[in-house]
């Protein structure tokens, strides 16, 4: 049985050192498609968690009774029922919000990050393990997206979560919304910029150049 130690290693080292979009760059679909408000970025960032950390727990729990050459499909089957549970419970009760996601919500059933922590993690980990490595990862996850959802939002409406924080020009006040933040490029610049703020700090997250650059010749006497 893991210990205190590993349990929290498992759940904190996704957030910042081993973050699954900064550091591994899974997920990024979502990241620049849903984070034009903060409410959608919460909205997906909650369901993708619940999902991966629930579907870790079910495929550790099973784990020694799936057959290695039907494991993918029944892990997407278990992944694909509890995104149906999740995108029937935002269409019942957040409606508004389920629109604003469209097909996103779906698309967690396909996302790397859910089918990738369930089939190197989970299916060899016991489940208190799977569990908390899946949540350390749900919240790194989710840790992005509302960061960039934040920026979004409060640099191109002037807003967080629907209320106004900064006082718009056309009311009186000194900000004048940037729409280019709403467009899908401003997602891509800044999780750029992010990841190059985490790997500036963390230097060592950075990859080893692929080629050595030419040594120079000596200059001729």
């Amino acid at each position: 049985m893991a210990g205190p130690q590993s349990l929290t290693s498992a759940l904190t080292a996704p957030l910042i050192r081993q973050n699954p979009v900064t550091l591994q760059i899974l997920g990024i679909c979502s990241a620049l498609a849903v984070t034009t408000t903060l409410a959608t970025a919460l909205t997906m960032s909650i369901s993708l968690t619940l999902v991966l950390t629930l579907a870790a727990g079910i495929v550790s729990l099973i784990r020694r009774h799936l057959p290695d050459t039907i494991r993918l499909i029944v892990q997407i089957v278990i992944i694909a029922s509890l995104v149906i549970v999740i995108d029937e419970v935002l269409q019942a009760y957040f409606a508004e919000i389920s629109r604003a996601l469209s097909v996103y919500v779906g698309l967690i059933t396909t996302n790397c990050l859910v089918l990738g922590r369930t089939e190197a993690f989970a299916r060899r980990n016991p489940p208190l393990t799977a569990m908390a490595d899946a949540l350390g990862n749900g919240l790194g996850y989710s840790l992005v997206l509302i960061t960039i959802g934040s920026l979004r939002e409060l640099l191109g409406k002037g807003e967080l979560l629907g209320r106004e924080v900064l006082p718009l020009a056309e009311t009186g006040g000194w900000f004048t919304p940037l729409s280019l933040m709403l467009l899908a490029p401003s997602a891509f610049f800044l999780l750029g910029g992010l990841v190059w703020a985490i790997r500036t700090v963390l230097p060592e997250q950075a990859e080893a150049p692929e080629h050595s650059p030419p040594a120079r010749p000596e200059p001729a006497d």
